[in-house]
């Protein structure tokens, strides 16, 4: 996985869920991770990287690390 990616992906996610976050982190960790926060996010991530996630994607990618990941992947990086 690309480090800057996940830098990136993490500052998106802890300005959207208005925690701290880590690459482990998950809505089982993160308390205000609900599911409106989770689409928000997503679309903060669609919106940053110019894509869209498929639904199948966005099944793996259950921790920041694994958003992260995704991201590489649909970048080429």
């Amino acid at each position: 996985m690309n480090e800057q990616v996940l830098r990136r992906v993490s500052e998106i996610a802890s300005d959207v869920l208005q925690a701290d976050v880590t690459a482990e982190s998950s809505p089982a960790t993160v308390e205000s991770w609900d599911s409106v926060r989770h689409l928000n996010l997503v679309l903060a991530l669609e919106e940053e990287y110019g894509f869209q996630f498929l639904p199948e994607e966005m099944d793996q990618a259950q921790t920041v690390g694994g958003l992260a990941q995704v991201v590489s992947a649909k970048r080429g990086a």
